[in-house]
This record gives structure tokens, C-alpha cells and sequence, in this order.
């Protein structure tokens, strides 16, 4: 089941209208990154009509990244590319990824106004745009969420099982973000970020690199062993003393 993501609702009527499109079609696992009118919100209630249960269980976070740190496949719903090269799927292609690899997703819906920052979009593995009228491309949040949790809902019980001596699961967000963070530390102390104007660019385009792959855990820390290595090269002797 995937995680829907609502990155700073402006109404809680609209917060509740996706958990009545959510429970509509099995989806429970709501959380909400900076509902601008905070949470819990009275509006919510009735607008749900009955889909108190996915209320009464949503999470708060204070940022994206932490609302999706236990989930290896992010989602972004956007019309927009905004300039960054990721893959982008149907809302049914979507769901057929996630039925298919079996493990914890998580799909992004921005504000109702503005939609996601760049920088959110960034965080996912691949965009999913709703095919609609390009002269009236107007959806609502609910009607997005009931879009995308329909796609899932269908076939569910024909999800392809995966051979556990095959299949090496994909790291939690977190660990990717940890990579992440490295690589532009290190990346920063030689100077690389150059012009500063083009920083948040650039930043946006290691992460999309390196988002792609579908790392598991265990690479991740090779990974991130090679490039300590490689910055800190007289530290290796010391570390592999430690415990």
C-alpha cells in the first residue's frame, strides 16, 4: 500500500476529502508535511465523510524528506518536469511499479495553489502526470488522490511475489539522503559548487543521478565507503581498527 504524501495542505476539508478518496479504494497510510492550518484540523471530519480511521492515523512531518524516509520508491504527481530529467509515468504505470516491487511507496501532492518545489520533485524516483485536457489541466487534490489510489486498487491480488534469494530490497529514502548529503559536503569543501547562482541547480542534478539507480542498502554504504576513501584517504588505516 502506498504512502499518500500532502505537502502543505492549505484546508482541511481538502485534507479530508483525499482520506475519503484514500479509504475509497483501500488506501490508509496518510501524512502531512506542514498543513498550513496545523493538524489536527476540525474541517477535516466532515469532509472525510466516515474516513475517520486514515485521520485519526496520519503523521505530521516537518519536511519531505522525513515523511518519506522509510520509503525506497517517492512519487511526485506534477504537470511540470521543471527542467529535471526524471522518468515519468501514467498514474496506472505508476501503480504497476509499485505492485510490482512489492515494497513501501510513497506519492507527493503539493499545495493546492503551487503545487511541488522543485526541490521536492527532486526527491522522487519518477514524476506521475494525470493524461488530461492540455487546454484544462485543473484538478483537485481529492480528485488527484482518487486518480492515483484507483490505479493501485485494481488488481492488487495479481501483484507479481518476488524470490527472496533474488531480490536485494531498495534502501530506505533516508540512507539515500545520507549519500546525498556526503557527496555534496564533500563536493563543497573542494569547490566544486561553481557559480553559486548555479548551486541549487546542480544540487537538483546529482540528485536526480543519483536517485535513478534504485540503490539498495548495501551499496549505499559501499558507495558512501569509497568516496570517505577517497576524500580522507589517510583515515582508512584507523578506521578499519575501529569497531
Amino acid at each position: 500500500m502506498p504512502a499518500i504524501v500532502l505537502v502543505r495542505p492549505q484546508l482541511g476539508e481538502n485534507i479530508g476529502k483525499a482520506a475519503r478518496a484514500m479509504l475509497n479504494f483501500g488506501v490508509s497510510d496518510l501524512r502531512l508535511v506542514n498543513p498550513r492550518d496545523g493538524w489536527p484540523n476540525p474541517a477535516a471530519g466532515p469532509a472525510a465523510s466516515g474516513a475517520d480511521v486514515v485521520l485519526a492515523k496520519a503523521k505530521v512531518f516537518d519536511t519531505v524528506a522525513e515523511a518519506v524516509a522509510d520509503c525506497p520508491n517517492v512519487f511526485a504527481t506534477t504537470v511540470r518536469k521543471r527542467g529535471l530529467v526524471i522518468p515519468v509515468a501514467t498514474p496506472e504505470e505508476a501503480a504497476r511499479q509499485i505492485r510490482a516491487t512489492g515494497e513501501r511507496s510513497a506519492i507527493l501532492f503539493g499545495a493546492e495553489r503551487s503545487g511541488l518545489e522543485t526541490e521536492e520533485v527532486a526527491i522522487a524516483g519518477t514524476i506521475i502526470t494525470v493524461p488530461v485536457n492540455p487546454d484544462f489541466r485543473s484538478l483537485n487534490l481529492a480528485q488527484a488522490v482518487i486518480l492515483v489510489a484507483y490505479e493501485w486498487s485494481k488488481h492488487v491480488d495479481l501483484a507479481i511475489p518476488t524470490e527472496s534469494e533474488e531480490f536485494e530490497p531498495r534502501a530506505p529514502h533516508e540512507h539515500l539522503e545520507g549519500l546525498i548529503g556526503q557527496i555534496e559536503e564533500d563536493l563543497d569543501a573542494s569547490g566544486y559548487f561553481w557559480p553559486p547562482d548555479r548551486t541549487p541547480a546542480t544540487k537538483n542534478t546529482i540528485r536526480t543521478i543519483l536517485t535513478k539507480p534504485g540503490w539498495s542498502t548495501r551499496e549505499i554504504q559501499a558507495l558512501r565507503g569509497m568516496i570517505r576513501t577517497l576524500v580522507h584517504p589517510r583515515e582508512r588505516g584507523r578506521r578499519s581498527r575501529e569497531p
